[in-house]
């Protein structure tokens, strides 16, 4: 449905995000659809859009009650746009709100919509709890009953056990690994050193501080709750305090190295982007401060070959064959730092030649990039890590710092559980 053949440049506007922080702290008493119906208002005060019809929200969760099966329209609702906008949930893991970007970027560059908001929410301190099936088959057999002695005969069934509640988990269903589990073996495989990690994750939280105290965030993050900042930045940490942490994820070989200072932790928050056509932007008198402009999504053999979060290296890699670029062609870059061995490890498959010839079909490797230009605002190991808000909080951040810096270009990267990965190209015209 290109209607003339042609598709149209897909403009980002700017994006909001509330301050996230970890679980069980400032919004242990706040929902999914609490944090994303607050940031989406913030948006609409943002860009001035209170009453106004969109083409489209995409938004997702990764962890969802199932109360919020219509979670997108629902925010929308109370958002203080028109109610004649529609919304669609969306879910790919941690690149949730990235794909959402993609699906509303899509659609505008089709011409089946004008502008739309893509975003995403995870709140791990409101996560949905369930209890065994077996309860659960006590409960809908009771439920199908139509006497008396139907609905109680079940309940004979019920042993303490069935009681006992199952908490939502990273494991990964096809290898029973968590996800730094799964990181721990890549993290040998490419001799991801702890030193490396610890320091890595020391240049996240100095980053993210130097941002806050610069005025970066000012308006890309809305006070929520009693929070202004992202509250797991640690102004005071040090790679001493940083290496006299003890690794969680393998602790029975003594080889392990991935700890709870360099790797992101269980976050609440929700984030949020508003994309739209540039005449649209232009009739509306909003700045375009970045473009769309390639977007690539892959997946990997985690149960064979590859490692879980490794995916991001092909999509890169195929994203850039598309785009006639190198990987050095870039001003900044944004790695999701699930954990610190995971953008490591990335930047070492680019570099090796071994991996790019084999696993990537490339005669020479992708090489190094200027690590300068890595996370300049702080990563997600200080940031934090809500899954689904992650990807727009990345895609604003790249908007904003290209704009920022006058124009250049942008790559972003995200890993996501399942073995998948998100990424994407942003420019803006110097």
């Amino acid at each position: 449905m290109l209607h003339d053949g042609k598709s149209r440049r897909v403009a980002i506007i700017g994006g909001v995000r509330i301050p996230f922080c970890r679980a069980h702290s400032v919004y242990k008493d706040v929902s999914n659809l609490d944090m994303m119906t607050a940031t989406l208002a913030g948006l609409v005060r943002k860009f001035d859009l209170k009453g106004q019809t969109l083409g489209d929200v995409a938004l997702g969760a990764v962890i969802k009650h199932s109360k919020d099966w219509n979670l997108a329209r629902e925010s929308v609702i109370g958002s203080g746009l028109s109610l004649k906008t529609p919304g669609v949930d969306m879910q790919r893991a941690c690149g949730t709100s990235i794909e959402a970007c993609i699906h509303i970027a899509n659609k505008i560059a089709l011409g089946q919509i004008d502008a739309g908001i893509a975003g995403g929410t995870d709140s791990i301190s409101d996560a949905p709890i369930v209890f065994d099936d077996r309860l659960r088959a006590i409960l809908l057999a009771s439920n199908r009953g139509r006497s008396i002695l139907q609905k109680l005969s079940p309940w004979f069934r019920l042993r303490p056990s069935f009681l006992a509640p199952q908490l939502p988990s990273v494991v990964e269903p096809r290898t029973n690994l968590s996800m730094g589990q799964s990181m721990e073996k890549t993290a040998k495989e490419f001799e991801v050193s702890r030193e490396h990690q610890d320091q890595l994750a020391l240049s996240s939280h100095i980053k993210a501080a130097a941002a806050y105290d610069a005025g970066f965030f000012d308006d890309l993050v809305i006070p929520y709750k009693d929070a202004e900042e992202d509250n797991n930045i640690r102004r005071d940490t040090t790679f001493e305090k940083l290496q006299a942490l003890q690794p969680v994820f393998d602790r029975k070989t003594g080889a392990g190295s991935l700890t709870a200072g360099n790797s992101t932790p269980l976050t609440d928050g929700a984030a949020a982007v508003l994309l739209a056509a540039e005449d649209w932007a232009a009739l509306k008198n909003l700045p375009v401060i970045a473009y769309l402009t390639y977007c690539k999504v892959a997946a990997v053999n985690f149960i064979g070959d590859d490692g879980l979060l490794m995916a991001p290296v092909y999509a890169v890699s195929d994203m850039l064959k598309d785009a006639n670029l190198h990987l050095q062609d870039f001003d900044f870059y944004e790695i999701h730092e699930a954990f610190a061995a995971q953008t490591i490890a990335t930047l070492k498959a680019w570099q090796s030649e071994q991996f790019c010839r084999e696993r990537l079909g490339r005669p020479s490797p992708m090489g190094p990039i200027d690590l300068s230009k890595l996370n300049v605002k702080g990563g997600s190991i200080a940031i934090g890590h809500p899954f689904a808000a992650t990807g727009a909080r990345v895609i604003a951040t790249m908007a904003k710092l290209l704009h920022d810096n006058g124009g250049g270009r942008g790559l972003v990267s995200v890993c996501t559980a399942g073995g998948m990965g998100v990424t994407a190209i942003l420019e803006t015209p110097k």
